[in-house]
């Protein structure tokens, strides 16, 4: 595909994302979307087919992008579980700042808990990620480096569900942290640094073995 074609399916992703988060899958129409991105609906049918499609084509960039960067993590050699742990944690509260669109489209959908084939296409997606950090959750409990009775799956449930009540409950959130949650200064020099600090404190105390936990 050459340059021209992948900018413009860009481009429609990128407008998807903000449309489907606005509207949700419901709501959201392939008109609304080809409008709003400046394009008619044979371009739009052409490269994603239907609105199912597209909205898993949004889906798939997102997820699939981390995938390739957490991979590379649990691929370093040259470090141990937990430093791949942390790099974990600094990646995914970074993306949960900048990403605040696709965010709130993806909690949106999981709170649906949608039925059929979109419902478990959007599982299985998202699954692909909970998959690698379970790899470097498995590498720290077979080395020694983590606790060998460490619960792999309830570390995975601590650090989402941390995110999806911050961003599920945006208003109720601000009164318990103190500031607004929605305003993007706040997102970026309190709430990024103070979630990144909590997690990596939390599971390092958690996870280590006693003998490592004086370790960075």
């Amino acid at each position: 595909m050459d340059k021209d074609k992948i900018d413009k399916k860009d481009h429609i992703l990128d407008v998807a994302e903000k449309v489907f988060s606005e509207l949700g899958f419901d709501g959201a129409s392939t008109r609304t979307i080809s409008g709003e991105a400046g394009v008619n609906m044979a371009m739009l049918n052409y490269y994603f087919g239907s609105k199912e499609g597209l909205f898993l084509a949004v889906f798939n960039r997102k997820i699939m992008s981390f995938k390739d960067l957490l991979q590379n993590i649990g691929n370093d050699d040259s470090i141990g579980a937990w430093s791949k742990m942390e790099k974990y944690i600094e990646l995914y509260t970074q993306r949960v700042v900048t990403n605040n669109c696709f965010q709130k489209m993806l909690y949106q959908e999981l709170s649906m808990q949608r039925r059929g084939d979109l419902g478990d296409k959007i599982t299985e997606i998202l699954m692909n990620n909970v998959a690698e950090v379970r790899k470097i959750l498995k590498e720290g409990i077979d080395s020694g480096e983590f606790k060998k009775d460490a619960d792999k799956e309830l570390v995975i449930a601590t650090i989402y569900g941390t995110k999806n009540f911050i961003v599920n409950s945006p208003h109720l959130t601000s009164k318990v942290l103190g500031y607004d949650i929605l305003n993007e200064k706040n997102l970026e020099e309190k709430f990024k640094p103070r979630i990144e600090a909590y997690l990596k404190t939390l599971l390092k105390s958690y996870l280590l073995n006693e003998h490592d936990n004086t370790n960075k």
